[in-house]
């Protein structure tokens, strides 16, 4: 009963989140991602700790846009990664960026890559759907909310997210976002093969 009303609590707080983020979005202003990713490697330390887990942050450049809802997006992705590593294998999760185009106007590509279990590549849009989940609730905690959220607060952002992933080597995500004002979005290329993910 009382894992029961934690697990609806949970819920509750992720349903709140993902509606919150349109209804409680602030005006954008430049954000450098790199000081984002500081406060979110220091909020998951402890489970960095737990795991063993490296987290390397390469150059990263400032966008506009939310930065608390930035930090969100951010550290669902790294949580992820953390929760999903391979049991023998210590998690290791690599952040980049790199010049790309939106629609035809300058944005980055941002891939953040991991080392974990990964997943095969037709449920590659199925993990972004609130309440999907692609292994049960006794081998991963979890709302299955998390990455519906990353995208919403992507397409809020002018912005779109895929995923690429290999059973077994990892999964990588690209999150395209404009260099100027957030505009109407385009799909982004996907990620190369995150067999060289970070190791």
């Amino acid at each position: 009963m009382t894992g029961a009303v934690s697990r609806m609590q949970r819920l509750i707080d992720a349903l709140l989140d993902y509606s919150r983020v349109l209804s409680r979005a602030r005006p954008s202003v430049s954000v450098e991602l790199e000081s984002v990713l500081q406060g979110v490697t220091e909020d998951l330390e402890e489970r960095l700790r737990e795991t063993g887990g490296q987290i390397e942050i390469r150059p990263l450049p400032s966008v506009l846009g939310d930065r608390i809802q930035l930090g969100q997006l951010f550290q669902n992705l790294i949580s992820n990664a953390l929760k999903f590593h391979q049991p023998l294998l210590p998690p290791k999760v690599a952040i980049s960026a790199e010049p790309a185009e939106l629609q035809g106007a300058p944005a980055w590509a941002i891939t953040v890559e991991d080392n974990g279990i990964g997943f095969e590549n037709e449920f590659r849009e199925r993990i972004f759907a609130p309440f999907q989940r692609l292994h049960g609730r006794t081998e991963f905690e979890g709302t299955g909310i998390g990455l519906a959220i990353v995208r919403r607060i992507a397409e809020r952002h002018g912005g779109l997210i895929s995923a690429y992933g290999k059973p077994g080597l990892g999964a990588c995500f690209t999150l395209l976002l404009p260099r100027g004002k957030p505009d109407e979005p385009a799909l982004p290329e996907s990620c190369t093969d995150p067999a060289n993910a970070a190791r």
